[in-house]
């Protein structure tokens, strides 16, 4: 089968291909990808299907996300494994209305993500690629502690927890060292002996890590991903892009969370549930956050760090994986439209290793793709307006 369009990006955050085709085999591979009228001439009696006006591109990436994250349902009491189970089943069913086809989920409840992959792959279920951490780790009472993180203190209970998650099917280690405030929540010892026990066993680790100076120790214990590092500073984005370290920075989710508490302080908001009790408590923080990320985000970028694009929304009633709006805050303070689809595309299949299966329109590899109307290239708005999703060859979404 052939899929054509006006433009097609292949994800490397440099190239558009005008009047673009791709080839999907049976084995829901790309066969080709290339000028429209030459993959045609190749292969004359392949179904061709034209989407007209639209970009094809990779399937997105969420690189931040929790399927499990019930703990802002204001009816929380209700919610069982069962209704857990089927909770994350409805947010896996969002990330491919909106054309996430692969997602990192860094924490949810303990073998949620491994059994719903499962599921996936004997057909009971139809869900994105899911690579997964279990619970994460802060000490103890540290950030999301009342939210099912698991609390351990000392370098070798938390290598014990590594372990243990290694041994139950964790892909990625997630460790939680700081929140709104300065003070470091893990030492340097137990943050060394967090990287250390993870990448001895070829494992890679992420850790949440916000203020100052918890993103200077995370970044000099080696934590392949810094997640929010919502105060980075472009010398600490230049360390990190010397280690090959990436930067998930999750914009939207400050963003929206300053916006919606200074809302609620005006009288216009909801305090029903205990998530949004904590965050107006945490308003001060926000607005700075907000602020940093609006500054500095061009240029931390072009440090030549990686970037990564993660929404990590898990606020109730809030827009469910709103990574097409990350994409658009990036666009917004300075970076090119091709430049943020790489975030969501060619990035972070290289960070997950998955260079050779998905990422990238490049023949071999999966067919996750994405077609969308406009032309996403000029416009990322063009993301908002999807027409199809592909997912290993197989249409997911669209009529």
């Amino acid at each position: 089968m052939i899929l054509k369009a006006d433009r097609l990006i292949p994800g490397d955050g440099k190239t558009v291909l005008e009047q673009g085709a791709v080839l999907i085999g049976s084995n829901g591979k790309i066969l080709d990808a290339g000028p429209c009228g030459t993959i045609l001439k190749q292969h004359p009696d392949e179904e061709a299907r034209d989407y007209g006006d639209a970009t094809i591109l990779p399937g997105l990436f969420d690189m931040h996300v929790h399927f499990g994250y019930y703990y802002s349902q204001p009816d929380i009491s209700e919610y069982d494994d069962y209704m857990v189970a089927y909770y994350a089943f409805q947010q896996a069913k969002y990330a491919l209305d909106l054309g996430i086809t692969t997602v990192r989920d860094l924490s949810s409840p303990h073998n949620l993500c491994k059994r719903m992959r499962l599921a996936g792959e004997k057909g009971y279920i139809e869900v994105p690629r899911i690579i997964h951490a279990d619970a994460g780790i802060c000490m103890t009472g540290g950030h999301g502690h009342q939210d099912g993180i698991e609390e351990r203190d000392g370098p070798w209970p938390i290598r014990r927890e590594i372990r243990r998650q290694l041994r139950d099917g964790a892909d990625w280690i997630k460790i939680l060292t700081s929140n709104r405030e300065d003070l470091p929540e893990f030492t340097r010892e137990e943050l060394d002996a967090a990287v250390d026990e993870c990448h001895r066993r070829g494992v890679k680790t992420a850790v949440h890590a916000g203020t100052q100076p918890a993103i200077q120790m995370c970044i000099d214990a080696g934590f392949d991903t810094i997640e929010h590092g919502t105060f980075l500073t472009a010398p600490q984005a230049e360390q990190m892009a010397e280690n090959h370290q990436a930067w998930t920075p999750t914009m939207t989710a400050y963003i929206y969370l300053y916006e919606y508490t200074k809302r609620i302080l005006d009288g216009g908001g909801d305090l029903s549930n205990p998530i949004s009790a904590r965050a107006v408590k945490d308003q001060a923080f926000f607005k700075p956050a907000a602020e940093a990320y609006r500054d500095n985000f061009k240029k931390l970028y072009d440090t030549g760090v990686t970037v990564l694009a993660g929404s990590d929304m898990v606020l109730y009633q809030a827009p469910p994986l709103p990574i097409h709006q990350e994409l658009a805050y990036m666009v917004k303070f300075g970076i090119t439209p091709l430049q943020a689809i790489a975030t969501a595309t060619g990035n972070p299949a290289k960070v997950l290793g998955l260079e050779e299966v998905t990422g990238t329109l490049h023949p071999g590899l999966q067919a996750d793709l994405l077609v969308v109307r406009g032309n996403a290239a000029k416009d990322i708005h063009a993301l908002d307006r999807v027409l199809s999703v592909y997912l290993g060859g197989k249409k997911v979404r669209g009529n």
